[in-house]
């Protein structure tokens, strides 16, 4: 397949949490984002974060009454039909630097996992208990050595 795609990424990711909050605190302690608007809710929609996350990406984060989160967000499986997302970082030092901070708030244990020769990642859990993930993608000049 020689063609690229026709999109050019992912321009945001919709999640929900009972404390809006809380969790803009937590993104942006840990990933330096920044929050770019607050919608207060209006008529059925709930107010609403975009926060931007860096590469073009962004989280879109809606808060809910806690009771209408539905699903088991730490069980994989019970989490919905998209199970987690991973927030991208540019570097394994990056990576690390952030496993540190995640692991400092007791967000994650710590450990960094090898997917195959390319991918590195750090699990972690936000403040709303859902597991996630930081990843490193390696570039095949990267892989060569």
């Amino acid at each position: 397949m020689s063609e690229r795609p026709k999109t050019c990424g992912f321009n945001h990711v919709a999640t929900m949490t009972a404390d809006l909050d809380r969790y803009l605190q937590f993104y942006g302690d840990i990933f330096g984002a920044q929050v770019l608007a607050i919608m207060e809710a209006e008529g059925d929609h709930p107010r609403m974060a975009v926060v931007d996350m860096g590469g073009n990406g962004a989280l879109n984060v809606f808060e809910v009454p806690a009771e209408s989160v539905i699903g088991d967000r730490t069980k994989m499986g019970g989490r919905g039909p998209i199970d987690h997302y991973a927030l991208a970082v540019e570097s394994e030092e990056k990576l690390q630097e952030i496993r540190d901070r995640l692991v400092a708030v007791g967000a994650s244990p710590g450990e960094i996992t090898q997917f195959g020769p390319a991918l590195l990642s750090v699990f972690f859990r936000d403040p709303d208990g859902a597991e996630l993930e930081v990843a490193y993608l390696k570039t095949a000049p990267q892989m060569a050595g």
